[in-house]
């Protein structure tokens, strides 16, 4: 009986450990995101580089093996292209650049975000009329990552993931 405790024990263990491995994996992946999208809000070509290479060594570093099938695999179907615009944003100090990088990146973020729970807390779906394009934010209230400071409210939430 006590073997089958201590078995029962450590299975439950293992899980809550490979859980909590993969949450501050992707929490990590978020916040480096939020970091790039508070750099282009700043016009902060420099930083929103910065912040771009250091999404793309988290999404490197990600333990694949650690994750749920269903979740390797949404993250396998969003990794290349992930890495593809976190690449074109980092390799470029060109804000306008960076931004339309910044477009698709926020979209695939999104999708995989809905696929795979990133985060305990409430994700914001923004959306910028003027540039037709989304972005996401820790935050409710509106600070448009495509214009700055010339339209910083511009936009709205779409959509939430609690």
């Amino acid at each position: 009986m006590k073997k089958i405790f201590l078995l029962v024990a450590l299975i439950a263990t293992v899980g809550i450990n490979s859980g909590f491995a993969q949450n501050s994996q992707t929490q990590s992946l978020l916040a480096s995101y939020y970091d790039i999208k508070n750099a282009l809000i700043n016009a902060d070509a420099t930083t929103a580089a910065s912040k771009a290479s250091e999404f793309s060594k988290a999404l490197e570093n990600i333990d694949m093996k650690s994750m749920p099938k269903a979740e390797m695999n949404a993250f396998m179907g969003f990794q290349d292209k992930l890495a593809f615009d976190a690449r074109h944003i980092s390799e470029t100090k060109d804000i306008s650049h960076q931004r339309e990088h910044f477009a698709n990146f926020s979209t695939n973020l999104f999708k995989l975000a809905k696929a795979v729970k990133l985060t305990k807390d409430p994700v914001y779906y923004d959306y910028c009329p003027m540039k037709k394009s989304y972005w996401l934010s820790n935050n409710v209230e509106i600070k448009n990552s495509y214009f700055g400071k010339q339209m910083l409210t511009c936009g709205a939430v779409k959509e939430t993931l609690k």
